[in-house]
């Protein structure tokens, strides 16, 4: 069975684009997005979504709306934050996080992640 769409947000394409590159080794389609209205494009138009990773570096507190339109829609989401932050962790479930990783990230715990949070 094909891995579902993963939605990677990060301010920083070619970041972006490594993690999405990743993924889709691992079998899973990606659609990116570096901009909060690429972020508002890829919610509105994008049913085969069915998780992001919203790397919070570089966004600023708006970010936390995208968080909360993801919510409403039903995306789950994974944030990623520069360093381990008490704030950042609160306002990360505060608006729908199923969770937050602190960078750097190994993919095969980024893989253990995503799968938890999809629920197989």
């Amino acid at each position: 069975m094909k891995n579902p769409a993963v939605l990677i947000i990060n301010a920083n394409r070619s970041e972006m684009e490594t993690l999405a590159k990743e993924l889709e080794e691992e079998g899973y389609v990606t659609v990116g997005a570096s901009s909060l209205e690429e972020i508002d494009n890829a919610i509105e138009g994008e049913e085969s979504i069915k998780l992001a990773l919203l790397d919070l570096a570089g966004f600023d507190d708006s970010i936390w709306e995208r968080c909360d339109r993801l919510h409403e829609a039903k995306i789950p989401f994974i944030a990623i934050a520069p360093q381990r932050s008490p704030g950042i962790q609160r306002d990360s479930m505060k608006h729908g996080a199923n969770g937050l990783l602190v960078k750097p990230l190994g993919i095969k715990e980024l893989i253990e992640h995503i799968h938890a949070a999809l629920g197989d």
